[in-house]
């Protein structure tokens, strides 16, 4: 018989896939003895049996859960559904992979009326038993059955108004005790039944949910994000409950043994008395620093430091923690590898080492290449800054410089950025359901809530700019306006936010790039020692290039010619060539154009100072570059001594019914080989005159012909390209090498690389379009049906983003293993999007790739990976 559940005191952290990270980490503190309130974990397999099983839970795993509610039972000495000694308990998710704010916890499980009395009379504290009463009958409602948590809300905010006070705590019994009779009255009208009052229902209730929010659109959207696969399925953690809420000796908290927005080594944390944990995560109220713990509960605070440094000594890492203080008395509620933006990953690394705790190697394979995203965005202009006056101050909750214009909901955010407008989502509070526009917005600002509540943890994992807790706003969610220093913002208003020190200004302050210094330095030094894949970037500008070596790029991977022909007046003469009859006259207008590429690609070799340039001959199809207003085709008309119906003409044959597929990359070199040797001579003058000006470097030109499918399309082309390269080299009378190779772009390419390997000098994957052709998308189309392959679950990711390794990997493999043995000089490198996508990073270090090349701001990301994939295979 398959084992789905185990007792806290049957796991350990190495049973992670099993037990899920919170439910292993809970076993884990239970064998280092710490305060651990017991409980059992329900497996990551009964959930995927769950969904196998057509959303029901097995008759064997209900028999295991019931069994593990005895043993509870005995170790507690209460039972659960009894009314004179009721067991309470909790129910929480908890996935290998942690997922902040993907599933909703329920605490206080196995109340009803006859229980809440018996509670009551029991401890002598009636408000607490209808405290514990009402916020089980709104969480359950929402989390269970999906009735939404604003109608609860709306009936505590009238509740607080006629009774004259402004905090939840202020409520007495009475009034908590009506509020859950509204409650279950809303519940009823809601779902059409009455609130269940018997424990093991509520039980099996409260499990399903768990399983059932794993599908849940914001847990896909977050594991897309996160490279987490469905297939994992979530664990369910059943807990006896401590309390929080019993009084002013009671607490809840949520702390990190260093801070995770600056990642100092200190205790960091939020603690609110007579509360229950969710109201430190959900942000509902504003709580105190944990130092203020101190002076409440010295012996608890003395024991939970405690605490801190052996689970930071145990698991070597920062860690996040949730607790109860119950009548003074401490309790761990779950403990995990804290969540940090990116400047706070990279200082906990580099401390850890100098610490001792971990070595060099850890270090770098510690941190998230996604995170250092974060660190290259653009931070405020100090001198800007100075000058403004910020109109109120919050919690600085994720760093970064945002600006934008206000939004009021998830929904606007997403439609409004679709648009490309910057935005700022402004919200009372964030919940999960709020991830999408999270996703799409600027940066985050929130009337409430703390470091520690839903929008900061979410917002540092994504590194986006957040600030929380600003009680200062009045704020009017229905009409979409908010009031702060005196000012009414509406839907639109432009304002800034600072997420490192929680400032919020009036309009728009400009910002500036970032730059790599100190501990990211660091880390990348140790990561550059480490990683065995070059990593060179996409560039067409000196400008870019310039970025990408200061970023630490090796080279350029990808240069696309085209867009260097859209510059300044470049695009007439190249307009002139296109709508040209005679060879002669074709020449003529590219004869205007040499000079121009050819200082391109001197600025460009100039930036990279003898490092490897790879320059792709001209790719897209014609008509991209022919003119579409009226005056421009008068224009062209009148340099070409044509009428305009007749320039119409050309351009209307230009037109494609598929151009993807059409009269594009070699082939235009096929049909038009003036095109290649005008590009050939640019980049050989360019390349001999920076040789001569730089003996101590060595340029040698990477001239590389794109969607070649066929060797014999090659070996055409590439005779032009030598017999002109020759040329120009002989008659500079100057030694210079270079090197003539292709894309591999269309699968016919990989299938045939032993043939085309005979003529290339090297490969380069260009992904984009190896995966268009390989699943028959086109890229710009595929957006209108992906969301409904991720519905069904055809697709987990966009394969546009996230390398296929199946197929299209099978395809690289291929082109390797064929190509090498019949050139083993040849150097193979990939210069699709997916060159700066850590996992496809990792994939293709395991390939045996020379190099990754990807834009300019991921190349310290593929760095970072590239280290990790080899530390990995080690």
């Amino acid at each position: 018989m398959a084992k789905w559940v185990y007792m806290f005191t049957e796991g350990n952290a190495t049973m992670r896939n099993l037990l899920g990270g919170k439910g292993a980490n809970l076993a884990e503190m239970t064998s280092l003895g710490l305060p651990v309130p017991q409980g059992f974990t329900v497996t990551t397999e009964a959930c995927t049996q769950y969904y196998e099983d057509g959303r029901k839970i097995n008759d064997e795993i209900m028999a295991q859960i019931m069994e593990a509610i005895e043993k509870l039972e005995g170790i507690t000495g209460k039972k659960f559904g009894d009314k004179e000694n009721p067991l309470l308990v909790s129910v929480r998710s908890g996935a290998r992979a942690s997922m902040p704010g993907m599933m909703d916890t329920i605490l206080n499980l196995g109340l009803n009326e006859e229980v809440v009395e018996t509670l009551a009379e029991a401890s002598g504290n009636a408000r607490w038993a209808w405290d514990c009463y009402r916020r089980f009958i709104q969480m359950y409602s929402d989390v269970v059955m999906e009735v939404g948590k604003k109608y609860f809300e709306e009936l505590i905010d009238k509740m607080k108004e006629e009774k004259g006070v402004t905090q939840d705590v202020e409520l007495t019994a009475e009034d908590l005790k009506t509020l859950a009779g509204q409650f279950k009255a809303e519940y009823k009208e809601k779902i059409g039944e009455d609130f269940p009052a018997d424990a093991k229902e509520q039980l099996m209730g409260a499990v399903k949910a768990v399983f059932r929010s794993w599908d849940n659109p914001r847990a896909n959207v977050y594991r897309r994000d996160n490279d987490i696969p469905y297939s994992w399925g979530t664990a369910v953690n059943v807990q006896m409950m401590a309390f929080g809420n019993m009084g002013d000796d009671c607490g809840t908290g949520v702390a990190f043994t260093r801070d995770p927005a600056t990642g100092e080594n200190g205790l960091f944390g939020e603690f609110l008395t007579n509360a229950q944990g969710e109201d430190v995560v959900a942000g509902v109220r504003t709580p105190m620093h944990i130092s203020e713990m101190e002076q409440k509960f010295p012996e608890a605070f003395a024991q939970f430091k405690e605490v801190c440094h052996t689970l930071e000594t145990h698991y070597r890492d920062m860690q996040d923690m949730e607790f109860t203080v119950e009548h003074g008395k401490l309790y761990m509620l779950q403990t995990r590898n804290g969540k940090r933006t990116a400047q706070a990953a990279l200082k906990i690394a580099c401390d850890l080492v100098d610490e001792g705790m971990r070595t060099e190697e850890e270090a770098v394979a510690m941190i998230d290449p996604r995170n250092l995203d974060t660190l290259l965005h653009p931070q405020f202009d100090a001198a800007a800054l100075k000058a403004a006056t910020p109109m109120a101050k919050a919690l600085g909750a994720s760093p970064g410089a945002a600006c934008g214009k206000v939004v009021f909901t998830a929904d606007d955010a997403v439609e409004w950025a679709a648009r490309g407008e910057k935005v700022i989502l402004v919200r009372l509070e964030t919940s999960p359901e709020d991830i999408t526009g999270m996703k799409s917005a600027q940066g985050i600002l929130t009337v409430r809530g703390g470091m520690t509540s839903h929008a900061a943890v979410v917002a540092r994992g994504m590194g986006t700019c957040c600030v929380s807790g600003c009680g200062d706003i009045v704020m009017d969610e229905a009409n979409k306006k908010f009031t702060l220093a005196g000012k009414e913002f509406h839907e639109g208003d432009c304002i800034s936010l600072d997420g490192s020190t929680g400032a919020i200004y009036d309009g728009i302050i400009p910002t500036v790039d970032a730059t790599i210094a100190g501990e990211f330095g660091r880390i990348m030094g140790w990561a550059d020692k480490y990683r065995t894949m070059k990593v060179r970037t996409n560039a067409d500008t000196p400008a870019d290039a310039k970025k990408a070596r200061e970023l630490g790029a090796e080279g350029i991977g990808l240069c696309r010619t085209e867009h260097m022909f859209f510059e300044g007046n470049r695009i007439d003469a190249f307009r002139e060539m296109i709508c040209s009859e005679t060879v002669e006259e074709r020449e003529a207008a590219l004869d205007k154009i040499l000079p121009e590429q050819q200082g391109d690609f001197e600025a460009l070799y100039e930036a990279l100072e003898g490092n490897p340039v790879t320059i792709r001959f001209l790719d897209p199809p014609l008509h991209e570059f022919v003119p579409t207003e009226e005056e421009d085709i008068k224009k062209l008309a009148d340099a070409q001594g044509k009428t305009v119906e007749q320039i119409k003409a050309i351009i209307d044959s230009l037109h494609e019914f598929n151009p993807m597929m059409g009269h594009r990359g070699c082939r235009l070199a096929v049909t038009y080989p003036e095109i290649a040797k005008m590009q050939t001579k640019a980049v050989i003058r360019a390349a001999i005159n920076v040789q001569k000006a730089h003996a101590d470097w060595t340029v040698k030109p990477e001239i590389m012909i794109p969607l070649v499918g066929d060797i014999k399309e090659l070996k055409y082309v590439k005779k032009f390209v030598v017999e002109t390269a020759d040329a120009e080299i002989a008659a500079a009378g100057i030694d210079l090498k270079y090197e003539v190779g292709t894309m591999i772009e269309i699968p016919r390419a990989a299938l045939t690389a032993d043939e085309i390997a005979k003529e290339a000098d090297f490969f380069c994957f260009g992904t984009n379009d190896l995966t268009q052709m390989t699943f028959g998308f086109s890229r710009d189309d595929a957006g209108k049906f992906l969301d409904a392959y991720y519905d069904a679950k055809i697709f987990e990711n966009d394969p546009f983003a996230k390398l296929d390794q199946t197929g299209v990997g099978k395809l690289m493999d291929m082109a390797i293993t064929l190509g090498k043995p019949v050139n083993p000089s040849l150097h193979v490198g990939i210069c699709g999007e997916h060159g700066g996508d850590p996992s496809s990073v990792e994939f293709c270090s395991k390939l045996g790739l020379d190099y990754v090349s990807c834009s300019p701001f991921r190349v310290p990301i593929a760095r970072l990976a590239a280290a990790q994939a080899a530390i990995a295979a080690k």
